[in-house]
């Protein structure tokens, strides 16, 4: 009795590069979108921006969405071919401003971090600086006697060690510019907190640092 030949069935792998092509494309319009979002609708919120590309473009929600540093990356590129020199001279305004803001504050060892130090910074950013003391309610009553006016937030942030605290925010105006601190104990100068980005520890730039970014330009 002649034996049947077996025959061994292989997957190919074009589609699933295909699948994988198309999904990169996905994530790559999804990104352009949340990054225009967040520049044309003063939206800070790289979760809900995603959300709202996803929606628009009608993107399945069960697919892989493109992560911060993605959208980060989108939004530097749209910023750079629609804000041109206009982009740049407030980006400068506003570290300007830091560095001013930053020498009164010298004694709480502050820190500029977020949009302004990482050059997405639009006209509804805020600029934000980290500032330093034991006790931390130091820089409140530095505010107060130096007649400066301030209302008071909390924000979510995830410390070093990945669990979420709630900080203590002092907010107030100075040329049209939104200014927030984030108040910290001093110790927490030798960590910093994790980037909503890319879960990095964020980036913060000393008093010199500015300078040296403004000299630079």
């Amino acid at each position: 009795m002649q034996s049947r030949k077996r025959t061994h069935t292989t997957t190919s792998e074009k589609p699933n590069g295909q699948n994988y092509k198309k999904s990169s494309q996905a994530r790559r319009i999804i990104a352009a979108e949340a990054a225009r979002i967040m520049a044309t609708q003063a939206q800070p919120n790289f979760r809900i921006a995603k959300k709202k590309a996803a929606e628009r473009l009608g993107a399945d929600m069960r697919m892989v969405l493109p992560s911060n540093a993605e959208i980060e990356q989108a939004l530097r590129a749209y910023q750079g071919f629609y804000g041109g020199q206009q982009h740049i001279r407030h980006l400068e305004t506003m570290r300007a401003t830091a560095l001013t803001v930053m020498r009164k504050l010298e004694q709480f060892s502050p820190r500029l971090v977020g949009p302004v130090l990482e050059g997405t910074a639009d006209e509804h950013s805020r600029l934000t600086i980290h500032v330093f003391s034991d006790p931390p309610d130091a820089v409140v009553i530095y505010l107060l006697d130096n007649g400066i006016a301030f209302h008071h937030e909390q924000r979510k942030i995830r410390w070093h060690d990945g669990s979420y605290h709630q900080v203590p925010l002092l907010v107030f105006d100075t040329d049209d510019i939104d200014i927030e601190l984030v108040l910290f104990d001093s110790i927490d100068l030798r960590q910093a907190p994790l980037s909503p980005v890319d879960g990095r520890p964020q980036k913060r730039a000393s008093l010199s640092d500015v300078e040296c970014l403004l000299d630079q330009v």
